[in-house]
């Protein structure tokens, strides 16, 4: 099968390395016409600092006007770590604040002003990158846990909506186990100097967790994307795609 999502006009955030890359060069390859965006921009991607709403406004009136159209919108761009420890006890109220301002506020801009976009175009579709954090405990990234069980309730919001107002546009979230991006590794990297072990025993701790016994790679990840962005899943909203390896089965 080729050509799943052939015509269509999707931004991806956070575009420029790890899920993003993977999820718009997915896309791109099934047929769509990607813009990437990402917090500094580079070749083939463009400057966006999530949080900035007249970014968000200025981004998706320029694609309209570029591409003609808006068919939808992967909010993937997130952070997990700041400044100070990711436990409820030792987090720091600033980085809590600039965790949501990413993770939460910056999925609420992009679907505020994609909407009415993706609507003027016919429909489409929307996917939030929440994470397997949102269905299990995370005392080690309580703020980034926190933050992604909102995008997947606020995903739902959406879907409802749209429906409600007869936009013809889904709207899913996504949710990743253990995937081998430099996000994970940066999680590795930290838990073992917290730990005082070496990070190969480190990442063992991590895979022991995942009932499949094997690292995920950003490929699945953005597999199912791919599946939610095309006409494949035309009946499919407000649904939360778990790909964890049976992670979540087990916490």
């Amino acid at each position: 099968m080729s050509g799943r999502v052939s015509g269509k006009v999707v931004i991806v955030t956070g575009a420029a390395a790890g899920l993003g890359a993977a999820i718009a060069r997915r896309l791109g390859e099934e047929g769509a016409t990607v813009v990437r965006t990402d917090i500094a921009d580079g070749q083939d991607v463009v400057g966006q600092d999530v949080t900035d709403e007249t970014q968000w406004r200025d981004l998706i009136a320029d694609v309209v006007k570029t591409h003609g159209r808006l068919d939808g919108l992967v909010n993937n761009a997130g952070i997990a770590d700041g400044k100070g420890p990711p436990d409820p006890e030792g987090a720091l109220a600033e980085d809590w604040r600039r965790i949501y301002a990413v993770n939460v506020e910056g999925v609420f801009l992009g679907c505020k002003y994609a909407v009415p976009a993706i609507a003027a175009a016919g429909g489409g579709a929307i996917v939030n990158m929440s994470s397997i954090g949102a269905l299990v405990p995370t005392p080690f990234l309580s703020a980034y846990g926190a933050s992604k069980a909102a995008v997947m309730q606020f995903t739902r919001s959406v879907a409802l909506h749209c429906c409600e107002h007869g936009y013809a546009i889904r709207c899913n979230s996504v949710h990743p186990g253990q995937v081998r991006t430099p996000m994970h590794l940066d999680l590795i990297a930290r838990t073992a100097a917290e730990l005082g072990i070496d990070e190969e025993q480190a990442a063992e701790a991590f895979l022991s967790k995942v009932p499949m016994k094997k690292w995920q790679e950003a490929a699945d990840i953005a597999n199912g994307v791919l599946f939610l962005m095309s006409d494949e899943a035309r009946f499919v909203t407000g649904a939360s795609l778990v790909i964890d390896g049976g992670m979540s089965l087990t916490n």
